[in-house]
Order: structure tokens, then C-alpha cells, then sequence
């Protein structure tokens, strides 16, 4: 079989047939749509195909997936978002479960919130990531939403600066 490339800013498309797909990343939503019953996606961008989802992909018509070339250099998207939570997450907070790149903080309980403006700016000065807040000295209550973090690229690369920034020293 012939494969098809896309370029894109940090690693390839490449379209392969579905039961070649087994331990590849999926690149983009695939939606499942059962008139009057359904239409919700199936398998979200980021999902790593396994044998059991081959039958229902090729059910959904999807005799081909256009997968991300990984390398061992590359992160998955919701692990470079892990990441992210690990640089921000202090106590008395929970995160979100992380899903598409995407993770959340919310309050454990009612307090004052407080943000480290510098590191926070340094973070997001990094590229293909960004972390937001709610405004440092507010009061929160429990179950607020305090922090969000995304990864802007689809498949983040972890940079030196990056794993500088996880490995938090003990004072905070």
C-alpha cells in the first residue's frame, strides 16, 4: 500500500489501512452517527487504535485512518498535558481527567488562590503549551475551576526547558 503524508509543524500524517492502525495515534475525531439514536464520536483524536477497535472502525466505514508518525522523541499529547498539571498543581486542589491535551484544576476547598506570575508566564512563553489561571489573591470555593492547561500542537516534544520546569524543587 501506498502511504499519504501531510506535513504539519512537528510530525506527519501518515494514512494507513485500519487494520494497520493496531499501538498508532489517531489524528482526528472519527464520529459515529445512528440516525435518531446517536451522533457523538466514537474515537476522539489522540486515541491509540487497539485490535478490539477494529471492528467498529471498519462498521464506521473507515477503511483507512490517517495516524501521527510517532518517534520515542515525541509525547502524546495527554501526556504532555500530565506534564503541565504536574508544573501547576499544588494542594488543595484536584485536577480533571485529561482529555484532547486538555487539563483542569479545581478547588479542594474554600481559600485564597495564588499564582506564581513569573513561572507562570515562563511556562507559557515556551510554545505549543499554555496554562490559564484565574486571577492570583482571588477567594475560591470548593469545586471552582482554578487552572487550565493545553497543548496547542497535537504532539508535544519534551524540550529541555520543559523538564526543567517539571522537576519542581521542594519549596513549592
Amino acid at each position: 500500500m501506498r502511504h499519504h503524508y501531510l506535513r504539519t509543524s512537528i510530525m506527519e500524517m501518515k494514512l494507513v489501512a485500519t487494520q494497520d492502525a493496531v499501538g498508532m495515534v489517531i489524528c482526528h475525531d472519527i464520529t459515529r452517527i445512528v440516525k435518531g439514536v446517536v451522533k457523538d464520536a466514537a474515537f476522539r483524536k489522540g486515541h491509540i487504535v487497539t485490535k478490539e477497535d477494529i471492528p467498529l472502525l471498519l462498521s464506521l466505514g473507515k477503511d483507512h485512518l490517517y495516524v501521527w508518525e510517532c518517534d520515542e522523541n515525541m509525547l502524546h499529547e495527554n501526556d504532555a498535558a500530565d506534564i503541565l498539571r504536574q508544573i501547576c498543581q499544588g494542594g488543595h486542589m484536584h485536577p480533571t481527567q485529561v482529555k484532547e491535551g486538555k487539563v483542569e484544576l479545581v478547588a479542594d476547598c474554600d481559600g485564597l488562590f495564588m499564582v506564581d506570575i513569573e513561572r507562570l508566564r515562563a511556562v507559557n512563553s515556551l510554545g505549543d503549551m499554555m496554562i490559564a489561571t484565574i486571577p492570583s489573591g482571588f477567594v475560591v470555593r470548593k469545586g471552582q475551576r482554578l487552572a487550565g492547561g493545553r497543548i496547542q500542537a497535537p504532539i508535544g516534544d519534551p524540550s529541555p526547558e520543559t523538564e526543567a520546569f517539571r522537576r519542581r524543587d521542594d519549596r513549592q
